[in-house]
């Protein structure tokens, strides 16, 4: 027998008439994206990562959790990450992840991670409009760290 498993984005709304957020900037994925840790509360104990699906507007589709790691790290499968993007007809596609101990410097892996999303997506005519790391700072107050503004995008 064989068995089919099934990728269930959290869509936005099922009606076509409502449209998500547009995102015009870092700001605006950070706006986004931080109340979605806030509802995990484990902003500072375990890393997750977040995929955000944009229309050609940049209008948000859709999200989905890729991973859930430990307290370093989590393992993204960017299989995971193109199937949401075909299946819910994106055109864009924005990361965002916590790094739980404050520091807000993309690792060695974050950087590899983002130029391999951007040459894979980019064969299936999807872009990769950013990367945000998100934590705590010093203060205990959110921040975060976008790829796009420090211009490492490419």
């Amino acid at each position: 027998m064989f068995l089919a498993y099934e990728v269930k984005p959290q869509y936005i709304s099922k009606a076509p008439k409502k449209r998500g957020p547009q995102i015009g900037s870092s700001a605006d994925i950070f706006a986004y994206a931080l109340p979605l840790w806030e509802e995990t509360a484990d902003m500072e104990i375990r890393e997750r990562f977040l995929a955000v699906y944009l229309s050609r507007a940049n209008r948000v589709i859709c999200h989905e959790w890729i991973s859930i790691g430990g307290t370093c790290g989590t393992v993204v499968d960017m299989k995971l990450v193109a199937l949401t993007a075909v299946k819910s007809l994106a055109s864009n596609v924005i990361f965002a992840h916590n790094h739980p101990s404050g520091n807000l410097k993309p690792s060695d892996a974050d950087i590899r991670l983002t130029q391999k999303a951007i040459q894979g997506l980019r064969l299936l005519d999807f872009c990769l409009l950013d990367h945000c790391i998100l934590a705590m700072d010093d203060n205990g107050e959110p921040t975060y760290f976008s790829f796009a503004d420090q211009g490492i995008l490419e």
